[in-house]
This record gives C-alpha cells, structure tokens and sequence, in this order.
C-alpha cells in the first residue's frame, strides 16, 4: 500500500490511520461537547462549572482514600491482579524463574496482559469468581482479572504443556466456550455476560496472530509486541531503549484491527457521512475500525466523515503494558497521548455527578446498543470532560501532571469514584443499560 493511500483521507487506509489516532478521539469528542454547550445535542444538557468541580473534588476524595501514601500507580489490568490484597504479579515471576531474560519475561507479562484485557468486558452483576488460593469472592472486573490471571498460569492459552505460562495462536485458536466457562466457573446460577463473545474474540485474536509472524513471530504470541517495538535497540535491552505510548497503541490498532466482530469498516461510509451500498464496506481488516462508531454530527475529511473513534480496550490495553514495558527497562514517554476510557465507571461519574444530563429520562430505563448515537455522543462527552477534570484533581491535590498523568487520575481517581457513586445511588450498577456482547463494554 502506498505512503500515498496512507495519508489521503478519501482512501479507505488513509482514513482508518486518522480514525486510529488519540488526536482524532480527542478533537472529535471536544467538538461534541462544544456542541452540546451550545445546547445543540439531542440527547445532552452539560452541567455547570460547579458540577465539574464537584466532580472534581469526589475524585480527589477517593484518590486521598484509595492512594493516602502519595504514590498513585497507572490505571490499568495489574491493579486488578492485587484484588483482595493478593501479590499475584509475585506469584506469576516466581512461576517464571530467575532464569527468564528480561525480554522473556516482558513477554510472559504481555501475553498474560493482553488476553486478560480482552476478557474484561462488563461481566454483568450476577457472575462472580471464588480464588481457591485465597478463598476469597471476586466480582466485576477484578473477579475477571483474577479468573484470567489463574487461566493464564493453567495454561488455557497456550499450545505447548511444557509451556504453560504464554499465550500463542495455536492455543487461542483452539480455544472453545466450554473450557473458558470452566476457567471463569460459569454455571446456569453463575451467569457471564458475553461468554460466547469473548471466545470468539480470542479466537479471532490467535487467527490474526498467526496471520502476522513478522510482529508476532512464528508461534504467534502477543508479547512479541515486545520485540517489534523493542528490537531496533537490539537482542538485549539497553538501559536508553524507550518508546511512546502511541506508538504501543498503534501497533496494537494495527495488528489486531481484525479480531473486532463490529462490521464498522472505514469504506462503510460514503464522504458526505451517507451510507455506501452494502453498507458494512469491503470486509477487508486493513480497514476494520473496531471501536468506533457513527455520529451523525461528527464532521472530518473524506472517508473519516460521520466516525467517532474511542479504542477503549486497545487503549486499556496499551496502559496495562506500560508497566511490563517497564519492568524490562524501557521507558514509555508521552502518556499524556492517551485518553481517558469511556466506560460505564468514568462516564457513569458523569452522569450521577450531573456533569452529563440526559435530556429525556426515559434514556436512563431503556437498554441501548453499543452503536446507538445517544451511547456515542455519552462515551464522547466523557472523553472530553475528563481532560477538564484532570487539571482540576490535580490542583486539588497539589500535584503536576508528570506526578499525576491521566493513568493516575483514572487509577486514583475517576474510575472508583463512579463505581462508589453506583454503588451508593444504584446497589453499583451503572446508570445506562447497554446490550453487551463482551467486546466493548
């Protein structure tokens, strides 16, 4: 494809590399509430400034709560292997053994990291994971996290018995609903939302592995992400290696737009915003967008016209690797590139916060799909707004934002407070019911 195709916005390839950037996510989603501060949005009314900062101001609280020794870690899938104040990242090196490289175990940690982040989807509020290790009762996304972690160390995703702790594309692709229910102790009295989804999305996701051995080598696994972002500094890891946090995000946008199931292909829509022929567009995975999604009020150049892109778990994904990046020794700079996550905890803040109102009460007792234009402009808005609430946590807590990126306010931080808020007004659900399949939401 040429350099060409890949920068012009009226060509399909063109289009998906703008729609993939954190730059197009947060111009679109600041245009979106531009306009509903103009009171100009079918479904959205914002708040006042007081409401932010009183948002503002519960974030803060909870960071205090949750973080009182000042050391805020990031956001992301570790956190959720602490659960019930369990070392499990200790327990995974120790399984590893002081003989793996570096590298190998950079790895081991992506490979467990990347799985668990596409198995982390809402679980629904009727499931639950009981640990035999600890006995202790997992819910939500820690309960997801910590039936991951222990698939993971059984092997589930791997096809080699000698090498249980990986995962690669023969062990994926083979994978099948039933044994996933077993690791994740599904039942009629224990149900998952979208256990069939998830199956398929990690076997989509060996499928695209073993598709790619130039960035997943010949056995496919996802920690080869490692080596294709890492190995220009050459077979070890020299103490200068570093890379950007965007570039992480897109290398995974790239190499796994083909495991989504939506059939949101940029060539799906005509430049003037207009649905093509066919609709879903040519099928082909260069131009699968996953998360992303129209919106009628949504202007951009040729092809990008009417798309609202958020890459949520691509994103999720990309802050659950800063730390195994890390650990290895390579320093990710610019983390400030990536964006909050709209989801039902960080725009659910929102909403019961009255910073997002929902001009028809009505929106709040009906079921949505994750396409629908009032879930897109909800996810967008809170894109946006919580690029307004960073500073102000931060200016609450004296901090700086190289002391507090956004992957500690949302760790601190917005995440918690909106969980603690539905706990409080709803017994913790969310304040919107959307139709989940297990593979945005």
């Amino acid at each position: 494809m040429s350099a060409d195709a890949t920068n012009d916005s009226a060509h399909p390839a063109g289009a998906a590399a703008l729609l993939r950037s954190t730059a197009a996510v947060r111009e679109r989603a600041a245009f979106l509430l531009a306009r509903a501060r103009r009171g100009e949005s079918q479904w959205f009314s914002i708040g006042d400034d007081d409401k932010l900062e009183d948002a503002a101001r519960a974030v803060a609280e909870t960071t205090l709560e949750r973080y009182p020794w000042n050391i805020i870690p990031y956001h992301s899938r570790w956190r959720h292997f602490e659960a019930g104040g369990v070392d499990r990242l200790t327990d995974l090196n120790a399984l590893i053994g002081d003989e793996a490289t570096p590298r190998e175990r950079a790895r081991i940690h992506i490979d467990l990291a990347l799985v668990s982040v596409l198995l982390d989807a809402g679980a629904g509020a009727d499931w639950h994971y009981t640990e035999t290790s600890s006995g202790q009762r997992f819910t939500r996304s820690e309960g997801l996290g910590v039936a991951s972690f222990h698939a993971f160390t059984s092997g589930l995703f791997s096809s080699d018995p000698e090498r249980p702790l990986q995962a690669d594309a023969a062990g994926l692709r083979a994978l099948i609903t039933d044994r996933l229910a077993a690791a994740f102790q599904v039942s009629d009295s224990n149900p998952l939302v979208g256990l069939a989804g998830r199956t398929t999305l990690l076997r989509r996701l060996g499928e695209a592995l073993q598709e790619q051995p130039e960035v997943f080598g010949e056995d496919g696994r996802p920690g080869k992400l490692f080596d294709a972002l890492v190995g220009p500094f050459g077979p070890a890891v020299p103490p200068t290696a570093e890379v950007t946090a965007h570039e992480i995000l897109s290398l995974v946008l790239i190499s796994l737009s083909r495991i989504w199931p939506a059939a949101n292909f940029v060539d799906s829509i005509a430049a003037d915003g207009s649905d093509m022929p066919g609709g879903i567009g040519s099928g082909n995975p260069d131009f699968a967008l996953g998360d992303c999604w129209r919106h009628s009020a949504v202007r951009g150049p040729g092809l990008t016209n009417g798309w609202m892109p958020f890459h949520k778990l691509s994103q999720w994904l990309t802050y659950s690797l800063l730390e195994p990046f890390d650990w290895a020794g390579v320093k990710v700079r610019k983390l400030e590139a990536l964006t909050a996550l709209p989801e039902y905890r960080n725009g659910g803040l929102l909403i019961d916060s009255g910073v997002i109102v929902p001009l028809s009460p009505a929106s709040l007792t009906r079921t949505w799909k994750v396409g629908d234009e009032f879930i897109v402009e909800w996810r967008a808005l809170t894109v946006a707004l919580l690029d307004e609430l960073a500073p102000r946590v931060r200016k609450i807590l004296d901090r700086s934002e190289d002391e507090m990126p956004l992957a500690c306010v949302l760790e601190g931080g917005t995440w918690a407070a909106g969980r603690a808020m539905a706990q409080r007004l709803r017994g913790g659900s969310p304040p919107l019911l959307i139709e989940s399949d297990g593979t945005v939401f």
